[in-house]
């Protein structure tokens, strides 16, 4: 009986990160550690790290736990490092933001609100988000709610209208779900919304921990039921999850180890990688 208990929990967790019921490549990684923990093994892992594709902190932390001698033990140690990290992200992040800036930010980052949360409360900065609704399915809604929670003004418009408010910004931050050594990855329309911001001189930083390296992202497609449900075989629908920002195009990358270039973040990220 516990064990069906424990199979049942187990695809329930996996059917939440696969329907984005969980979302954010920490609260994925969170979720999926916890599935590991109730069916520690192999087939267990090898389906975990299948369920999202573009997203290296899940994978990263299911193979570290699967090595482990004491995989409990170590998930304790994870995600603890994990919250470090974010909290050193957020108090070296929010070092960018200056009194009555506009800053621009895209889709929901756990990582991009703490530094955001951590400026108004700790640093007692006082600025404006802009953001997208970020469809299909409206995650940008939910970063306007949580800052509004936050008491920061926010201020939301559709998907098309992001120029007109990205130019108006000073600084853009957005999340990642994975870094490689040439790009980064991160919900569709960044990498749109990075050229934009570069050809209206407004600062571009990607915020991650840095146990989101990887060597190579498989970018994930979405059922196209989210995007429009229609049954009209001369219609087709697709619905890319995530789109490559090119490293070159970034000003920075914020993560545990300060504000840094792209290729000196990833150099320290891979050795410590290495280390676990």
């Amino acid at each position: 009986m516990k064990k069906k208990v424990t199979a049942k929990r187990f695809d329930k967790i996996l059917s939440n990160i696969k329907s984005v019921k969980i979302q954010g490549a920490e609260n994925v990684a969170k979720a999926g550690i916890e599935a590991f923990l109730l069916e520690p093994n192999k087939s267990a892992a090898k389906k975990i790290i299948a369920v999202r594709p573009t997203e290296p902190l899940l994978q990263n932390a299911i193979k570290i736990l699967l090595k482990a001698k004491y995989p409990k033990r170590e998930a304790r140690k994870f995600l603890s490092n994990l919250k470090k990290s974010h909290e050193a992200i957020a108090k070296k992040g929010s070092i960018l933001i200056k009194n009555d800036m506009n800053i621009y930010t895209h889709c929901h980052s756990s990582t991009v609100m703490d530094i955001l949360k951590y400026a108004k409360r700790k640093r007692k900065k006082n600025f404006v988000v802009y953001t997208s609704e970020v469809e299909p399915l409206l995650q940008g809604r939910t970063t306007a709610k949580d800052l509004a929670k936050a008491k920061i003004k926010v201020v939301v418009s559709p998907d098309l209208a992001a120029e007109q408010s990205l130019k108006k910004c000073d600084l853009f931050l957005f999340g990642a779900d994975a870094f490689t050594k040439s790009i980064v990855a991160n919900k569709i329309g960044t990498s749109t919304l990075v050229n934009l911001a570069k050809d209206h001189n407004v600062p571009r930083y990607a915020c991650g921990v840095a146990l989101k390296i990887t060597n190579k992202v498989k970018i994930e497609k979405r059922p196209s039921r989210e995007v429009w449900a229609t049954k009209d075989n001369k219609i087709e629908v697709i619905n890319p999850a995530f789109d490559k920002t090119n490293n070159k195009n970034l000003s920075g990358i914020i993560s545990e180890f300060g504000i840094l270039t792209p290729k000196q973040f990833v150099k320290k990220a891979k050795q410590k990688l290495k280390q676990l």
